[in-house]
């Protein structure tokens, strides 16, 4: 499975892809959550992962939508595509009815990568996760079909 989006691309990760893997994630800019997904992408670029898109919490008609990307890619529209890509295939493919994102109050970026994508806005989860030992605020966003 591969699906393209300019001079991009989502595919499964494969053997190899780790020293590509290391040298983008391993930044404290880039925050990742260690859910378990059910679909899980490498964000591809000339055959190095520069990120990594899934889909988790899959329960009959929903799941939810988490990515990552390395610092040196950010402001290029990458995620904001791959988020398209994939939620495209979950509604269409996977016959989801509703793809859903949660991102930090303080996360304004990753807000807009979900507006861009259609994304609206539901509501504010009050103390939702804890960060660095505090609790803070999450912002859900949802598409549906």
């Amino acid at each position: 499975m591969e699906f393209k989006f300019g001079p991009y691309s989502l595919r499964p990760f494969r053997r190899g892809d780790e020293p590509s893997i290391v040298e983008n994630i391993n930044d404290r800019k880039v925050e990742r959550g260690k859910k378990q997904t059910q679909l899980n992408l490498a964000i591809n670029l000339d055959g190095a992962v520069i990120g990594g898109i899934g889909l988790s919490a899959m329960n009959g008609h929903r799941a939810e939508i988490g990515y990552w990307l390395g610092v040196k890619y950010w402001g290029r529209g990458i995620v904001s595509g791959a988020v398209k890509t994939l939620t495209r295939y979950a509604l269409n493919e996977l016959k989801l009815r509703r793809v859903y994102g949660k991102v930090f109050v303080v996360n304004k970026a990753s807000a807009r990568v979900l507006q861009k994508a259609g994304y609206k806005y539901e509501g504010r989860l009050v103390k939702d996760a804890v960060k660095h030992g505090r609790p803070v605020d999450g912002l859900l966003f949802a598409k549906t079909r």
